[in-house]
């Protein structure tokens, strides 16, 4: 099997039995990044130099037998986490000359596991979109269908994992952008809890509601990943005090017995109908797994696209006040004075979406109206955390599709808001709750790859990852990439 074929757990194996070196991974997929990505635009930035030195000393280590399980294999990061000597740019002209001078508690993670950088990935400006087309640098392409978006806002991750130009990524998700593009590019990806993974260094967005986690190709290779990236963090006061349970251990289990709650017969108005085959194929497997299908009700969830469209908006207002024109980022040539340089510094350097939520935020925070939509959306967030922890009770994991169809054209939605806001439908309420999710590919649609969505309890992670691997362990869906169908 080609290196690039092959999942984190089995290079993993491979770099132990020394079938190859992690010097010969990385240049594998650095070489591939260097000859594709022309195709996608999944990177913004490529590691090349750093990534080859990083390796170099990875071999040393397994030499020496001090080696982790992600020693010596390369990594992508989301453009939206801080990487010492390396831009970061989330995605936006504000930030398209900023070097860190520090990690992110999330990379900082990794290198300490000696997992190796390839590089930044593309991604929706601040992480507000779904299409990856809101970018600085221009739109990511799906590697199944190049005229379809990847999703996003993480999207230049699961573009780079469908494409083999990694085997795996770390992305965020705000209100599903983990799991969307992780179901347009037929990858599995988790939205751990809230608080599961540590924020720090990672360019909010809402802070509330942000959460970094792992997309790669298999359940297992996430699992791997979220055991580098959890634990509690004394940089992040979010961060959950929460003992790191080893999220590989239990993937093997039988999940005879468990029972797993469906809703989706209850918007089936919304759903592709060919989705909706595949979901219910998928649902049989997990009965044939020995779990039991139980019919549940979550009628406030119909609030969680509004709901979060005020909380998200007015919390990016006051995130992304930081960038002016002073301390760092972009700033206009020549201002006149303090005013302008505020003014034009902004509004060259945030995109057209960003303008957008900031504008929205700051309505809905301003005096007169915070009672009317803030203070009211997040009663009704209480009431949907409410309803899902319920329904959690008789249930042990909720089951449903992760998107409404499969990836949609490139440029089809930039003139219609509410329909690209619509697509967060089934996604965004495990966020407001802060639940973890996750999405793990099912089928197809028109030739393009869909995916299930998972939700679970606080902090059981574990569980949901249980699931997904026993899925994957009688099913082939995960196994589907565009290199076999167009052999790049």
């Amino acid at each position: 099997m080609e290196i690039h074929s092959q999942s984190i757990a089995q290079l993993s194996a491979g770099l132990q039995r020394k079938d190859f070196s992690s010097e010969e991974v990385t240049r594998a997929f650095l070489d591939r990044i260097n000859s594709l990505d022309h195709l996608y635009n999944a990177f913004i930035t490529v590691n090349e130099e750093e990534a080859m030195s990083a390796a170099t000393k990875a071999d040393q280590r397994i030499a020496s037998g001090t080696n982790e399980i992600l020693t010596g294999i390369p990594i992508a990061h989301k453009d939206i986490f801080c990487s010492q000597g390396v831009k970061t740019s989330c995605g936006s002209r504000m930030l398209d000359n900023f070097i860190p001078p520090y990690n992110s508690t999330v990379i900082g993670n990794f290198n300490d596991s000696g997992a190796i950088i390839l590089g930044k990935t593309n991604m929706d400006e601040f992480a507000m979109g779904g299409s990856t087309e809101t970018s600085y640098y221009g739109p990511c392409y799906n590697p199944w269908n190049t005229n379809k978006v990847p999703g996003g806002s993480s999207g230049g991750s699961a573009a780079a994992i469908a494409a083999s130009l990694t085997p795996g990524a770390t992305g965020t998700d705000t209100g599903g952008s983990i799991r969307q593009p992780s179901s347009f590019c037929g990858i599995t990806g988790l939205k751990p809890t809230y608080g599961r993974v540590s924020r720090f260094g990672m360019i909010a967005f809402a802070s509330s509601l942000d959460q970094g986690g792992p997309m790669a190709k298999t359940a297992e290779d996430c699992a791997i990943l979220l055991n580098v990236m959890s634990g509690n963090d004394p940089k992040d006061s979010t961060s959950a005090d929460k003992e790191v349970e080893d999220f590989s251990a239990n993937l093997s289990q039988k999940i005879d017995g468990l029972k797993i709650g469906i809703t989706f017969h209850n918007d089936a108005k919304n759903l592709d109908s060919g989705y909706q085959n595949c979901l219910e194929k998928a649902l049989n497997q997990l009965e044939k797994l020995g779990a039991k299908l139980v019919e549940i009700s979550l009628p406030k969830n119909s609030l969680a696209v509004p709901t979060y469209y005020v909380i998200a908006p007015a919390e990016a207002s006051s995130n992304l006040s930081r960038f002016d024109g002073v301390r760092y980022g972009y700033r206009c040539d020549n201002p006149e004075n303090l005013h302008d340089l505020y003014t034009r510094s902004r509004s060259e350097g945030f995109g057209d979406e960003v303008k957008r939520r900031i504008l929205t935020g700051t309505y809905a925070l301003s005096a007169g109206y915070y009672d009317q939509y803030y203070g009211k959306a997040q009663k009704i967030r209480r009431l949907i955390r409410d309803e899902y922890l319920s329904c959690l009770k008789n249930v042990d994991v909720i089951a449903g599709p992760t998107t409404t169809g499969p990836a949609f054209d490139i440029g089809s939605k930039n003139d219609d808001s509410i329909s690209m806001y619509l697509e967060d439908t089934y996604t965004v309420g495990a966020n407001l709750a802060g639940l973890p999710a996750m999405s793990i590919p099912i089928g197809f649609v028109n030739d393009c790859p869909i995916g299930m969505q998972l939700i679970g309890r606080d902090f059981e992670e574990s569980k949901l990852l249980n699931v997904a691997h026993q899925f994957q362990h009688a099913t082939d869906w995960h196994l589907q990439f565009p290199i076999k169908k167009n052999n790049a």
